[in-house]
Parts: C-alpha cells; sequence; structure tokens
C-alpha cells in the first residue's frame, strides 16, 4: 500500500487543512516512509514472544488502592483561598 498525492490531498479536507503543493509532496513521502517501516516490523517474527502489558518494565507506576479515612472538613478548607464555614468560595464563571 502507497500513500498519493490525492490520498493526502483527500485526508487534508477532511481534517479542514490548506496544504501548499510542496507540503502535500512532503507529507506523501513521510507516510510513505511510516507505512515502509510498519511493513519492515511486520517481516519481524514475534511468536516467541508475549504481548506486553506496559512498554518498559517499570510498571503501571500506580500505587496499590487502598481506602483511607477522608478529610476533616476543617482540614479540607484550611488552604482554600477563600471559604466560608461549610463551602469553598469560587468567583461567579456564568452571569
Amino acid at each position: 500500500m502507497s500513500v498519493t498525492i490525492e490520498d493526502v490531498k483527500y485526508m487534508a479536507n477532511l481534517a479542514r487543512l490548506q496544504l501548499s503543493d510542496e507540503e502535500a509532496a512532503g507529507l506523501v513521502k513521510d507516510m510513505n516512509d511510516i507505512l515502509g517501516y510498519m511493513e519492515l516490523l511486520g517481516q519481524v517474527d514475534t511468536s516467541e514472544i508475549p504481548p506486553l502489558e506496559h512498554v518498559s518494565d517499570a510498571g503501571t507506576g500506580f500505587r496499590p488502592d487502598k481506602a483511607l479515612s477522608p478529610l476533616d472538613h476543617e482540614d479540607a478548607l484550611k488552604n482554600a483561598p477563600d471559604a466560608d464555614s461549610d463551602y469553598f468560595r469560587v468567583p461567579r464563571v456564568i452571569d
């Protein structure tokens, strides 16, 4: 499969992009390079490789999920720039 100038112009039209002829020609080359690389990757034998959950060995980076006690009302409001006795006070955004 290869990308033609007509394909690029069609995709640009769908994306509401205005491309010059030079930009369109550059995208044809770039997209064909990407597709060529994908074909090269498709030739690699991965039948003995188990699927990965993540691309790195670092894992998910998430901490274990555990329930904690909720914040007390006073602690939740103590760093608020503006609060009344029960709520955070924020500027009006809708008139």
